[in-house]
């Protein structure tokens, strides 16, 4: 392809950039609804300073726990297999680099401070969340799949430190049945009958004849 040939491309993906920022600004005028984490992420990008020079354009932006945004509150789609296993976390910083034969390569530049917390896995409007602490977190589907966790699954998520998290990045999964095991081990073998009463195992009974 011809210089004039990717300048002309790099016009129109700019000219298309401009006017969705623009038809974005007249939505949010219309209806008075704004996406605040969108926005949020758009602002922290624009604090970004680009690294060293690199062959194609370079765009700095944060992940929203599925896309990177960037100062322009404009969103690129990040593999969702690379975002599970790097575990990625909301708030990290990302580098985009359209090489001039049109690969988008992905870089995590500035991780956020992490912590990590246990719930459990399940679905909700079609959705794969965690359920942890009173509040439920989106998984990417990927790494449900990654991890072959099903609903009920005892479920590690790494999210942000400081801050509001709509997303959680799968760490760990401890399968239902192991999860319930080894909870009934730490209770002595004493399991719930379906009255909601407290009895010993058939193990513990046999011993004690």
């Amino acid at each position: 392809m011809t210089d004039n040939g990717l300048q002309h491309i790099q016009e129109l993906v700019e000219s298309a950039t401009a006017s969705l920022k623009t038809a974005n600004a007249l939505l949010r005028e219309i209806t008075g609804v704004s996406d605040t984490s969108r926005e949020r992420f758009a602002t922290r990008a624009q604090n970004m300073h680009h690294g060293e020079p690199a062959d194609g354009k370079v765009v700095e932006g944060i992940f929203d726990g599925q896309n990177m945004v960037d100062s322009d509150g404009q969103t690129y789609p990040v593999p969702a297999n690379y975002a599970s296993k790097s575990k990625l976390v909301e708030g990290d910083g990302m580098k985009l680099t359209i090489t001039d034969e049109g690969k988008f390569i992905y870089k995590q530049i500035a991780p956020v401070p992490r912590k990590s917390i246990v719930g459990v896995l399940i679905q909700e409007d079609g959705q794969y969340k965690v359920l942890a602490q009173g509040k439920t977190y989106r998984v990417l589907l990927a790494s449900v799949t990654f991890y072959r966790a099903e609903v009920g699954d005892q479920v590690t998520i790494l999210l942000p430190e400081d801050g509001e998290a709509h997303w959680g990045a799968v760490d760990a999964v401890l399968p239902k049945h192991i999860a319930e095991a080894a909870a009934q081990e730490k209770t002595g073998g004493i399991t719930k009958s379906d009255d909601g009463e407290l009895s010993p195992s058939v193990q513990e009974t046999q011993q004690e004849e």
